[in-house]
């Protein structure tokens, strides 16, 4: 055929590849099916929350304090009532935190199988006091030993819980800034520290999507033995991708002028009321802890 230029028209056409039919329509590729189990990942328990409570408004180093002030409270004596005492102040106070019932649950859910181990544990390796309870073959529980476990127990539960309920609470950039601002920190390492942070749920989401790929090329685990031979060529690939990344973010950080000893800040770290208010409670559920179990005698300084 000519063109309207009477020029012909040499223009190559495509030949029909094999299982083509009379109109050069080509059959479609195969999809491939991914199992249930092939969800996006879910990044949400590295979000922090962010409802507009006072609590979660607060600065976060007033925050860090709180969380130190409660260990404190637990940390100096193995006994059932100071820890009973904080642990149930913590969960009357827990709502002031903004975390829902359902982010709760998310967040905490590992919490009371972590206690429990613990307790048993203590439970079998304690000293063995008191009257037996229990003795069946090498397996000696105690009265003694039952009391150790279950204090160790909600001593766990009692210092694990305001620390996951303040850093879901706790937003990594306006931390930065105030260890930068407040505490003077070098700002290299935090601001460092801060990309890292926010890489994690891009790595997290990597992961699966490297794990996608290989199962998309039909490399994909599927037995256990498998499967835990396949983390290597994942975790090398991730290694790679996040070196690469890594070096293109100090380049990029470098020359925003971070580290440099004159810098000005965009958002300013301040304390406000409601941060003495949060110390101040974490003082008093600590003296409330501690002063209930010396009431009950059964207040032991561990260092002595």
């Amino acid at each position: 055929m000519n063109s309207p230029d009477n020029t012909p028209n040499t223009t190559a056409q495509p030949t029909p590849a094999p299982g083509e039919g009379a109109a050069g329509s080509q059959a479609a590729p195969r999809a491939v099916i991914l199992p249930r189990s092939a969800a996006p990942v879910q990044v949400d328990l590295l979000v922090p929350i962010r409802r507009r409570t006072a609590f979660v408004r607060a600065n976060p180093l007033s925050k860090m304090a709180l969380a130190f002030i409660l260990m404190c409270g637990v940390l100096f004596s193995i006994d059932i009532v100071s820890a009973s005492v904080m642990l149930a102040l913590q969960v009357l106070l827990l709502p002031l935190t903004g975390l829902r019932i359902g982010a709760m649950l998310k967040r905490l859910w590992f919490l009371p199988g972590a206690a429990l181990i613990a307790a048993w544990a203590t439970t079998i390796l304690a000293e063995k006091t008191g009257d037996v309870l229990v003795h069946i073959g090498p397996l000696l529980i105690t009265t003694g030993s039952l009391a150790s476990g279950t204090a160790i127990g909600v001593r766990v539960l009692a210092l694990a819980l305001p620390g996951i309920a303040i850093a879901s609470t706790v937003d990594p950039t306006d931390l930065a800034d105030a260890l930068v601002q407040k505490l003077h920190l070098p700002e290299r390492f935090v601001m460092s520290a801060l990309a890292a942070t926010r890489l994690v749920t891009l790595f997290t989401a990597e992961w699966q999507t490297l794990s996608f790929a290989r199962r998309a090329r039909g490399v994909g685990p599927d037995t256990l033995l498998r499967r835990l031979g396949g983390v290597v060529p994942v975790a090398f690939a991730l290694l790679v991708q996040a070196i690469r990344r890594g070096t293109r973010l100090a380049m990029a950080m470098e020359g925003r002028g971070f580290g440099t000893s004159r810098r000005t800040q965009l958002r300013q770290s301040r304390f406000h009321p409601r941060d003495a208010v949060i110390v101040a409670v974490g003082v008093l559920m600590s003296v409330a802890a501690i002063g209930a179990a010396i009431a009950a005698g059964t207040w032991s300084l561990i260092l002595t």
